[in-house]
């Protein structure tokens, strides 16, 4: 499903709404408006008759405009490198779209298109200028039997390749710390294969590059729906409403029904003092354990083992652990000493239980193997500083910041389409708006 095993996916995997998407439903209005011309000067036997043509010294006078074959290449101006994601369904949506309609009836001619593609996976780089572009995709074929698709292609290219590619540079920043995945909320559900696919494309990216052994970890279903994952996740504030704001309560209420498959992480800012929260919530999840596995009860035991807490407050709210410096920006939110803060004390925490010697060791194991995980306004530049401190952090968790497309922080992925080729008698021949140029890509494969 990708260049990391050479496979593409196909339409079996998206599902695509190919009817519609066949007359011109997903595109914008001007390229249907452009095919019905071009179809219509094909069939009424129109030849080009225009005074200035930019082929001065070639007769185009018995040119069959309407019927033109042309080259059409895809590409992105994202500064820098950009995971290029969505080719497979950009290929999808060509070969399950291309043709023309004769009365009723939808005239297939995929198969007289020649198609280059790179794989998903794949990466580009750019610098600025614009005649120094990598195409991700290329076309030849008659224009009309494929122009409405620039639409929907460009907006796969474009929405799953800035999901990977603000993915990977989080991956980055978090120098290989896991981060999860958390952006189903900040975007409509229609979008959530698409996005969780990039994700798990970006992890392959990054472990590809950097040596790294991270498996993906999706908040949904749908988010795995493309590659077989699916979703985690464990108690949101909502669930400690429930019982009356007693986050350990909550807590061991998830570990007694939940599969023990399940990482028992609890959310310990509902009542805005992280470090009791959780010091109580290990606790208790600790006295279980030791309950059942005294019992022998090995198995039941496991299901209270505390995986990790998050921490989540809010960004306009300081902990009441953090003591107040005079600086907001130090002060509010996960900030670094919140973590330290709450680090210490589960690292400390066994010390002040009343316990047999016999478990003493395995208290203090209890406790240090409890993870951090941070969340709320997590961005590259934020996890980078949190990595260059030291911050004990061990994994973060990200949103609405990967879906980021910003002029400002680099993040503009949007993809563009243009012809730069057209076959005029036989021959194939420049034809690029002034400012682009055809280009090439050592990268792209033959399709089909």
């Amino acid at each position: 499903m990708s260049i990391f095993d050479g496979k593409r996916l196909t339409n079996e995997t998206f599902k695509l709404d190919i009817e519609r998407m066949r007359t011109g439903w997903y595109s914008d209005k001007y390229f249907e408006n452009i095919m019905a011309m071009l179809v219509e000067c094909a069939s009424s036997g129109y030849r080009y008759d225009g005074r200035f043509p930019n082929l001065h010294e070639v007769d185009l006078s018995d040119v069959d405009v309407g019927n033109l074959e042309v080259e059409m290449q895809w590409f992105t101006r994202r500064p820098g490198t950009t995971v290029v994601v969505g080719v497979d369904k950009a290929l999808a949506i060509l070969c399950g779209c291309t043709g023309y309609f004769e009365d009723d009836r939808f005239v297939e001619t995929w198969a007289n298109l020649e198609v280059e593609a790179v794989h998903d996976g794949a990466t580009v780089t750019y610098n600025g200028d614009p005649m120094r572009i990598l195409p991700v995709l290329r076309v030849r074929g008659r224009y009309r039997d494929f122009a409405m698709l620039e639409t929907p292609t460009l907006g796969i290219l474009t929405r799953a390749s800035r999901v990977a590619t603000n993915v990977y540079h989080t991956f980055i920043a978090a120098r290989g710390k896991p981060v999860l995945f958390f952006p189903a909320r900040f975007d409509a559900h229609e979008v959530q294969a698409a996005d969780g696919y990039a994700y798990n494309i970006a992890i392959q990216r990054f472990n590809a590059d950097f040596g790294g052994k991270l498996g993906p970890f999706v908040s949904t279903d749908a988010q795995g729906d493309w590659w077989g994952g699916a979703g985690g996740g464990t108690v949101a504030h909502a669930a400690i409403a429930c019982f009356f704001g007693d986050t350990a309560a909550a807590m061991l209420a998830f570990a007694a029904t939940r599969p023990p498959s399940i990482p028992r992480i609890a959310l310990v800012d509902f009542n805005n003092d992280s470090v009791t929260d959780s010091l109580r919530t290990l606790e208790a999840m600790f006295d279980r354990y030791r309950e059942l596995t005294d019992q022998g009860d090995e198995t039941e035991a496991k299901k209270y083992r505390l995986y990790g807490v998050r921490l989540d407050t809010s960004g306009g709210v300081r902990d009441v652990s953090v003591p107040p410096l005079g600086d907001v920006t130090l002060d509010l939110g996960v900030t670094p000493r919140l973590v330290f803060n709450v680090r210490n004390a589960l690292d400390h925490a066994w010390e002040a239980w009343d316990l047999p010697g016999a478990w003493r060791e395995r208290a203090r194991d209890f406790c240090r193997r409890v993870r951090i995980v941070v969340s709320g306004g997590f961005t590259p530049e934020k996890i980078a500083r949190f990595e260059k401190l030291g911050v004990p952090a061990d994994i973060y968790a990200v949103g609405s910041w990967l879906f980021n497309n910003s002029d400002h922080a680099g993040t503009v992925t949007d993809f563009t389409a243009d012809v730069v080729r057209i076959k005029v008698h036989n021959q194939w021949v420049d034809m690029v708006k002034v400012g682009r140029q055809h280009a090439v890509n050592p990268d792209l494969q033959r399709v089909g």
